[in-house]
């Protein structure tokens, strides 16, 4: 009897306390309410719909919060711009709360990304979130310095602060933080010098700081971070020397320090065996001096190197042939035969490096991965070399530009079957486009521009397309002496063209109503020629144009009234045409100077004289 009492008196007491035990279960911290309420309240807008479900008080409950099971403190924050499981991206409008720093268990903050957060980081966010170990605000909006006070966030992984607006200095604080393992402040507007104290960050794996305005010289203490295995220093203003340290970074595989005003020699390495793991370095557009040291050859993992755009002098050094892994090379000086041996190279760049090449070196031949080769402004001379069509991989970028070629674009030219970009111009080549441009069918860029070229362009629009509207987006033919083939312009498959340019040629004929077709130009050329036509109505259906030039022709008639539904128009030159008639009244004809009608004189309109009826 006794135990079936016990039975009794147990029921009646979850009944009378079971809901009491639930909602104790779900119950949510007061400051942490207040705090997550205050951040609701900052945000105007969230296309997620996640907060619109941040209703009642178990804030344990709501999406993108995680509580500890104990306590039922809110530990983490998970409200990404980029939602994974969906890659849908969202965005918040309205400000970052300083409410957020109530919530003093939080581990995790994950704010990242969500385009619109703007105002500040809370300037004690590193004395109220002592717990904090992941701080994600980058791809926002945020404006301010970086508080001083992070420094003390001494739990800290991960500090993701770029792509915002952030201003004023990198704080010496942050060397305090013994356990970060990655610091991004890339693309923000700070200033200032790299802190000595960031060579305390033993720890740290990242630190990415590009695209900023940063000063002063890379400090010497940077050798001590002996776990980084990525730094970008790059597109700063940082200046003076490389610090020899750097040798000390046994980890790092990605060193980028380009586009600085760094001057000096190259430190590294200073005998092999050091920075065993570097696989892409970036030291092009500084003002680097001396010679390429030979030791560069013990980097013997380098699968990207551009040294391009320095001061640097003599003959590349031969152990560069020692780099076999590598795929990518952008530098300059004499090239060495030892280079034959690279294997693994797809993109050679050595472009406007004063090689003055009487000719092409046979041993190209021999780089059997070679896919993309660019050799503008070396001084080549002679005529473009047949062994490129026999090269061991496919070319699919050819840029022979600012040369000294002569003689004919070759016939074989067509059996470069994936080549997506042919760059000859400025030479002085003197032949018909071959006919067998036509089997090009991945060509996306055509540059032929300041040649002495003639004959017909036909062939370029004739080019068979392996999509329903062709590869083409870009084509530049002007400045050579080209006399047909306008009418062909949209009647081919080529319909993606985004530029087109034939200016300066001796091209005859009338447009036809094809033209309209190119429904994706946003750029069209065809100035100072001698065409003759009424202006195509069919011109007013490329909406996207933001450029259209037909000066010096012999267009005539009037201007189309439809001409007004191009409304992203930017630049227009119609002068110097046999032009009539009332300028369309309204945008965005209205806007441009009367230069851009002179010269017609038969028109008459605003920004001309009125007319006179």
């Amino acid at each position: 009897m006794d135990y079936q009492l016990l039975q009794i008196f147990a029921v009646l007491a979850l009944v009378a306390f079971g809901g009491d035990i639930r909602r104790t279960a779900e119950a949510c911290s007061s400051d942490d309410l207040e705090g997550l309420i205050g951040f609701k309240n900052g945000i105007q807008m969230d296309t997620s719909g996640r907060l619109a479900k941040w209703v009642g008080k178990s804030c344990c409950e709501w999406k993108g919060i995680v509580c500890e099971n104990a306590t039922k403190r809110v530990t983490q924050i998970h409200l990404p711009g980029l939602i994974d499981n969906d890659l849908l991206q969202t965005q918040m409008m309205g400000q970052l709360s300083p409410s957020i720093t109530l919530l003093t268990s939080l581990e995790i903050l994950d704010l990242g990304g969500l385009v619109g957060l703007s105002g500040t980081i809370p300037q004690t966010i590193g004395l109220q979130l002592p717990k904090l170990q992941k701080l994600y605000l980058y791809g926002n909006n945020l404006t301010g310095p970086i508080p001083e006070s992070i420094g003390e966030l001494s739990n800290l992984q991960e500090l993701a602060l770029h792509e915002n607006k952030l201003s004023g200095s990198i704080p010496s604080s942050l060397g305090s933080l013994k356990n970060l393992e990655s610091l991004l402040l890339y693309s923000n507007q700070i200033s200032g010098t790299l802190p000595l104290s960031l060579g305390n960050l033993t720890n740290l794996v990242q630190l990415d700081v590009h695209d900023n305005a940063l000063t002063g010289h890379i400090p010497n203490s940077i050798g001590q971070m002996l776990a980084l295995e990525q730094l970008d220093l790059s597109s700063n203003l940082l200046s003076g020397n490389i610090p020899s340290s750097l040798t000390n970074l046994t980890a790092i595989s990605v060193l980028y320090m380009d586009t600085n005003h760094l001057e000096g020699i190259i430190p590294f390495p200073s005998r092999s065996g050091e920075m065993p793991c570097l696989g892409f370095l970036r030291l092009h557009d500084n003002h680097l001096s001396g010679n390429i040291p030979p030791s560069l050859g013990y980097l013997v993992s380098l699968q990207r190197v551009s040294l391009s755009n320095n001061k640097l002098e003599g003959a590349l050094p031969s152990s560069l042939g020692n780099l076999l892994s590598l795929a990518e090379l952008y530098l300059s000086g004499p090239l060495p035969q030892e280079m034959s041996s690279l294997k693994n190279i797809q993109t050679l760049d050595l472009s406007f490096n004063p090689l003055n090449l009487s000719a092409f070196p046979e041993w190209f031949i021999n780089l059997s991965s070679l896919t993309r080769i660019h050799l503008a402004g070396c001084g080549i001379q002679g005529q473009i070399p047949n062994f490129l069509q026999t090269t061991h991989s496919p070319i699919q970028e050819l840029d022979l530009s600012v040369n000294l070629l002569s003689g004919t674009i070759p016939s074989w030219i067509g059996s470069l079957s994936q080549l997506y970009l042919l760059n000859l111009s400025s030479n002085s080549l003197d032949s018909h486009i071959p006919d067998s441009v036509k089997d090009l069918h991945d060509l996306g860029v055509l540059d032929l521009h300041s040649n002495k070229l003639t004959g017909s362009i036909t062939g370029v629009f004739n080019i068979e397309q392996d999509t329903s509207e062709g590869s083409l987006t870009y084509i530049d033919l002007s400045d050579n002496n080209f006399s047909s083939g306008v009418e062909q312009i949209g009647l081919g498959g080529q319909l993606n063209i985004q530029f087109l340019n034939l200016s300066h040629n001796l091209l005859k004929g009338t447009l036809s109503s094809s033209l309209g077709r190119l429904n994706s130009i946003h750029s069209l050329d065809l100035s100072f020629n001698e065409l003759a036509s009424n202006l195509p109505e069919v011109l007013a259906n490329l909406t996207l144009l933001e450029r259209l030039k037909l000066q010096k022709n012999h267009f005539r008639g009037n201007i189309p009234n439809g001409f007004l539904k191009l409304r992203k128009l930017k630049e227009l030159d119609l002068s110097d045409n046999v032009l009539e008639g009332e300028i369309p009244k309204g945008k965005p004809l209205i806007d441009f100077p009367g230069s851009s009608y002179s010269g017609n004189k038969g028109l008459c309109g605003k920004p001309l004289t009125p007319c006179k009826f």
